[in-house]
């Protein structure tokens, strides 16, 4: 499904987010940045906007964008070279990261979190490739708020969003998908539980009414 969408994706995301994605992921960055990690992954990179976003502000520090779809990864690496950013991009497994332990300084995940099959499994093997200290930032979709905004959201996600996302893409299932996995992903405090129980330290800020939610877990 991911790789079908590729060609459109980021078209799709600045269009049906009316650019919101892009602030958002700014401020993923600033958070992930804040203690100058040296080693830094995106996983889930898509077609790496985040993983560039990182480089460029800190040149300095490796950079690698991991995902499991090659023609996502594919239009990451040609971003890259089109804006000289030395970026590695490589095709993993979010349950099975192929990286040894205390690998990274800190690893950013820009709306895929929510696609894993296993969040504890997913958060287990994040840990463990952190160093001590290391910085965990999770940007994703919570369930749509509550009251008359989050109704408003709702009406737009369900069936605005899938429809228009479908006839741009293509796909009509994957845009479909979109709104259906962020119903069912945990709200803001119960992911923030689950990190904490994989050791993380945690805090949260929601986003533009809450459409949003940007947790930071920092490692004990």
């Amino acid at each position: 499904m991911f790789s079908e969408i590729a060609p459109r994706y980021d078209l799709l995301n600045r269009l049906l987010s009316l650019g919101a994605d892009l602030r958002w992921r700014r401020r993923a960055v600033a958070l992930a940045l804040e203690k100058a990690p040296g080693r830094v992954l995106d996983l889930a990179t898509g077609t790496g906007d985040l993983a560039l976003m990182l480089k460029a502000r800190a040149p300095e520090a490796l950079v690698v964008g991991a995902d499991f779809a090659p023609p996502m990864l594919e239009i990451a690496r040609r971003k890259a070279r089109a804006r000289g950013l030395p970026v590695a991009f490589l095709e993993a497994d979010a349950l099975a990261l192929p990286f040894p332990e205390g690998a990274f300084d800190a690893v950013t995940i820009a709306f895929g979190f929510r696609n894993f099959a296993d969040y504890a499994k997913a958060l287990a093997g994040l840990f463990r490739v952190l160093s001590p200290g290391g910085r965990l930032v999770i940007l994703e979709f919570p369930p749509p708020p509550k009251g008359a905004f989050g109704l408003v959201y709702r009406i737009y996600f369900q069936r605005v969003l899938p429809f228009l996302g479908g006839l741009i893409s293509g796909n009509y299932g994957a845009y479909r998908y979109l709104p259906e996995s962020v119903e069912a992903f945990p709200y803001p405090e119960a992911l923030k539980a689950l990190m904490e129980e994989a050791g993380f330290s945690v805090r949260y800020e929601l986003l533009t009414f809450g459409v949003a939610a940007i947790h930071v877990g920092d490692k004990r």
